[in-house]
């Protein structure tokens, strides 16, 4: 029997290596205002909430955009992704912060980073994307100071463009960009292929998410939506931007939770 040594993490590090220098483009995954980004600061301030948190581990970092936010706060961040040309995209943007701010090729699932060596561990859009949840869970556990916590944002992107209102976003979405001049993402099969091979292949839900930090060890749960952020992206949106992002069919969250102060 052959054996295939191309892996599902190589073939995620590949569709996300190969979107990295366009991502920011992507609407609701640049910061593109002040505004914006003071709202994602009040935000994490929020949930930050009842815990001293000075050091953060960023998961998923990407471009470094939420990175940008940390920072702003005043906060020391180590920033781990699967993927170099993320990365480097990153670096380059934070070359002024690199004594608050370093940057590791790494699998957030097995983060390889000391034990309570963080205050908190942050992700955006990184959860819905991974092959063991369960895993991941407990290595961000592992991480964390006691009393330190969890801040998740993210989503279900399966179900939600199934709805009627999003096939007909999606339809004049298609229609504008062929009007424009603009050429379809060509990588959806590898999209569709990646995602059905991931622990949340059927979406992720904000409610299975807080039951799964709880059975990892997590405590004092909370949740809320991202109505704060939309208000501000909305201000620098086009049309087009707006119909792609689709507030009102999407199930967009943030979750946090805390590592008990006592083991």
């Amino acid at each position: 029997m052959a054996l295939n040594n191309y892996t599902l993490k190589d073939e995620i590090r590949s569709y996300w290596s190969a979107r990295a220098e366009t991502f920011d483009n992507s609407p609701g995954h640049g910061i593109r205002s002040i505004g914006e980004r003071d709202a994602w600061a009040r935000l994490f301030r929020d949930h930050f909430e009842g815990s001293q948190v000075s050091e953060v581990l960023e998961l998923a970092s990407g471009t470094g955009e939420i990175t940008a936010v940390l920072l702003s706060m005043g906060l020391a961040v180590t920033a781990i992704d699967l993927c170099e040309p993320m990365i480097a995209q990153a670096a380059a943007k934070h070359v002024e912060a690199q004594k608050r701010v370093k940057f590791h090729l790494g699998d957030a699932e097995n983060t390889m980073m000391p034990d309570q060596r963080f205050d908190a561990v942050v992700s955006r859009h990184l959860v819905w994307t991974l092959p063991d949840p369960e895993a991941a869970f407990a290595d961000w556990l592992r991480v964390l100071r006691p009393g330190g916590r969890v801040v998740i944002i993210d989503g279900d992107w399966v179900r939600a463009p199934k709805r009627l209102s999003a096939r007909i976003a999606r339809r004049i979405v298609g229609w504008l960009d062929r009007w424009g001049g603009t050429k379809p993402h060509s990588e959806e099969e590898t999209h569709e292929r990646i995602l059905s091979q991931l622990y949340f292949r059927d979406g992720l839900r904000r409610d299975r998410l807080c039951a799964m930090l709880a059975e990892a060890g997590f405590e004092n749960i909370r949740h809320g939506g991202l109505q704060s952020i939309w208000k501000e992206q909305l201000k620098t949106m086009s049309f087009k931007d707006r119909l792609s992002l689709g507030y009102w069919y999407w199930h967009y969250f943030i979750v946090s939770a805390q590592k008990p102060a006592i083991a």
